[in-house]
């Protein structure tokens, strides 16, 4: 769910670009948002000189609130001579929400109770001893979190071979994230692979926990494994742009409300 395709190519072509070039150059000056009304209410829009830009599918890039319009449009305006897509998660989670979300509810929200089948919060490392009492530590109240706020009441195993949890949890997992808007939904379909927990991504989405925090819940295991040998620098930057998306999305769920 986090990959969208770049900025409508027929765009740049309309401002006097190839659709062949890689690099699609800077062709507004101001960025704003506006209010408008449509067929399934108000919304706010991303304007670039006044002029909506398109997903990758030509919607007009509309959004509900207009804290996230805003979110999306300060990734436009912080574009250089050349637009960078991978700089726009924004843009991106709005696109999804506009172009793909809508057609693929019932799959979405499918893959998101999948992970509540294996949520890695039931997933308790056999050892050492110092790595499991974090892990219980630290995840346990967040599976007392979900079964407390929403009857998701998932069982513990240690090490990797999977255990089965009741259907009902997961049952409950898939309705809670089909009562979610198009635009929360791509948000949480984002949060749940890039934290491997249905439970976390809830409790992001909710604004029960930060995008760092929850991060930093997600990779206990990883952050233990350097704590012992180190880490590189390639694998340091992966893990920075991988809490980055998490920080973005907490910004995401807070700006839609």
């Amino acid at each position: 769910m986090s990959h969208i395709p770049p900025l409508d190519p027929n765009v740049a072509a309309r401002k006097g670009f190839r659709e062949s070039e890689e690099r699609l150059k800077r062709f507004w000056k101001a960025v704003d948002v506006a209010e408008g009304q449509g067929g399934q209410g108000p919304f706010w829009a991303v304007t670039l000189d006044g002029r909506t830009p398109k997903t990758p599918a030509h919607a007009p890039l509309r959004l509900p609130t207009e804290a996230a319009a805003r979110l999306a449009a300060e990734e436009w305006a912080a574009q250089g001579e050349f637009i960078d897509p991978a700089t726009m998660p924004a843009t991106r989670l709005a696109s999804t929400a506009i172009d793909r979300v809508p057609q693929v509810r019932e799959a979405v929200a499918d893959e998101i109770a999948a992970f509540a089948g294996t949520d890695l919060l039931c997933y308790l490392a056999e050892h050492p001893t110092s790595l499991v009492a974090e892990q219980a530590r630290a995840w346990g109240p967040w599976r007392d979190w979900a079964a407390r706020t929403h009857g998701i009441r998932l069982e513990v195993a240690e090490g990797i071979v999977h255990r089965p949890q009741d259907q009902q949890a997961v049952a409950r997992t898939r309705a809670l994230a089909l009562a979610l808007d198009d635009f929360a939904l791509t948000g949480l379909a984002t949060a749940t692979p890039l934290l491997g927990s249905a439970v976390l991504a809830l409790a992001l989405q909710q604004g029960e926990i930060g995008g760092e925090a929850a991060f930093e819940l997600s990779r206990l295991d990883e952050a233990f494994q350097e704590r012992r040998w180190g880490v590189d620098a390639e694998a340091a930057e992966r893990t920075a742009a991988r809490r980055a998306e998490a920080v973005l999305l907490e910004r995401w769920f807070r700006a839609l409300g």
